[in-house]
């Protein structure tokens, strides 16, 4: 599957791995999975991991992405989200995302590991 994810109750956290190519098709369908998932807490931070993903999306499929964080809103609030982009076009997607999207999140930063990534979601800083 294209687009994984991993809920870790005890952070509060999913981990959202996307790989090989992926669909605006595939990215509506995890949020619908999700919003159906009994295991899904009120409350999660993001790591969303891009480093295995082969395409780069188009500005406006990612700005379709918010309309699937807008439909999910009511069943999970998403407070930090740290995206992992380790290819140079898909870095400056991920930004211009957090952008599209910052009223979903309390903060959007964009890194290329995933240690790093994870260490910012550990301590925030908005």
């Amino acid at each position: 599957m294209p687009v994984t994810y991993q809920i870790d109750h005890a952070e509060q956290r999913i981990r959202t791995r996307c790989t090989g190519e992926v669909t605006l098709d595939e990215v509506q369908r995890h949020f619908s999975v999700l919003s159906q998932d009994p295991s899904c807490p009120d409350e999660l931070d993001v790591l969303l991991d891009l480093s295995q993903m082969t395409n780069v999306p188009s500005s406006e499929h990612i700005g379709a992405v918010p309309i699937e964080l807008a439909r999910v809103a009511p069943r999970v609030r998403f407070r930090y989200c740290a995206i992992i982009a380790s290819q140079e076009a898909l870095f400056g997607m991920a930004r211009m995302f957090g952008v599209f999207a910052e009223e979903y999140f309390l903060a959007t930063r964009v890194y290329r590991t995933v240690a790093e990534g994870e260490g910012w979601l550990d301590h925030p800083i908005p």
